[in-house]
């Protein structure tokens, strides 16, 4: 159901306060052929509205003519910005840069952030930003997970399917998405919800079931009959099940790239406003599954690149997968239980 521009800004306002977005500041707003109409009128609006100096920077498209789907996470290869000197140099020169194009898994996205610029990633349907505005709250129960996560040197993972999975962990850092920017050189993302890490490079093992229900991304499909991944030295070595086992196999080999079988974040979702059913009530094309990726309770994992959490892997494939009913375990402590988050 549609959203009024009034409500739309309110949401933006609210966001970019928690942003620490002051007047006087400069605001860039990245887009794309792709990003939402509504969605730009309404940031531009509310930015210009909070005092900031706000400019628009409009890119064309790229790997349209390499991917296999139109999900703006379906390709990590080159972004508009790859050689783009005089676009990196105005990001750079911002405040804060609101991404309504999706520059996630680039080295372009590292070198901005390093300068002190802040980048917020928004590009789900503007319904979808407006019921999941970020709060306080969420920033206080992700963080409090991330330092669960960045304490932790083992996370184990089972389920009533027959997942039994384990990641050494402590090489790399945590990442505590809760929807704003309120620190210099922060990335995040509105909608989200989770906080994730990544297993020490070739160390996951074991065995993960992809169950009835469990989703993939960016299939945006609900998983029909079980897949199994095997998992060694920190890749997922074999793929087997029926129709759905085949479909991930045939989509994987599309890359030709043997990274892209590569554990990549591991964590769970922490957002009660996102639904796991949220998925089959959109077309494929009007969402990149937030919702999915952040809903209270699932153990979401991913295959690919780990440059994002600090690692030198990058692939142009990445597979987000969050599973329901799972029991996640960060040394001897439970965190998850029966897709239920453990609160203490």
């Amino acid at each position: 159901m549609a959203i009024s521009d009034f409500q739309l800004i309110e949401a933006w306002k609210e966001v970019l306060t928690l942003s620490k977005l002051e007047r006087g500041q400069t605001v860039t707003i990245l887009t794309s052929a792709s990003t939402h109409p509504q969605t730009l009128q309404c940031a531009l609006i509310a930015t210009q509205s909070m005092g900031a100096i706000v400019n628009r920077l409009d890119l064309p498209p790229v790997n349209g003519d390499k991917a296999f789907s139109r999900d703006s996470l379906a390709y990590l290869g080159t972004t508009p910005l790859t050689g783009n000197r005089a676009a990196i140099a105005a990001l750079k020169e911002s405040d804060l840069v609101l991404d309504l194009m999706t520059l996630l898994f680039s080295p372009e996205q590292h070198d901005i952030l390093k300068s002190g610029t802040k980048i917020l990633l928004a590009v789900e349907p503007p319904e979808v930003l407006a019921r999941m505005v970020p709060t306080l709250a969420d920033k206080v129960r992700v963080l409090a997970a991330a330092a669960k996560l960045n304490a932790a040197r083992e996370m184990r993972v089972t389920s009533p399917a027959g997942t039994s999975f384990i990641c050494p962990m402590g090489e790399f850092g945590p990442t505590a998405e809760y929807g704003f920017v309120d620190e210099p050189g922060r990335w995040d993302h509105w909608p989200s919800g989770f906080a994730l890490s990544y297993p020490n490079d070739h160390t996951a093992h074991g065995t993960i079931v992809i169950d009835r229900g469990d989703i993939l991304l960016p299939q945006k499909r609900y998983v029909t009959e079980p897949i199994v991944l095997t998992v060694e030295k920190g890749y997922a070595t074999r793929i087997e099940g029926g129709v759905d086992a085949a479909l991930l196999r045939d989509y994987m080999e599309t890359f030709r790239d043997p990274e892209g079988y590569a554990i990549s974040h591991i964590g769970w979702g922490l957002q009660p406003r996102a639904r796991w059913s949220t998925l089959g009530l959109y077309d494929k094309e009007a969402t990149i599954g937030m919702d999915a990726r952040a809903f209270e309770g699932n153990f979401l994992f991913s295959l690919g690149p780990n440059n994002e959490g600090g690692g030198s892997r990058t692939t142009t494939c990445h597979i987000d997968i969050p599973l329901r009913n799972c029991t996640v375990s960060l040394d001897d402590a439970v965190v998850v239980k029966d897709g239920r988050v453990i609160n203490e």
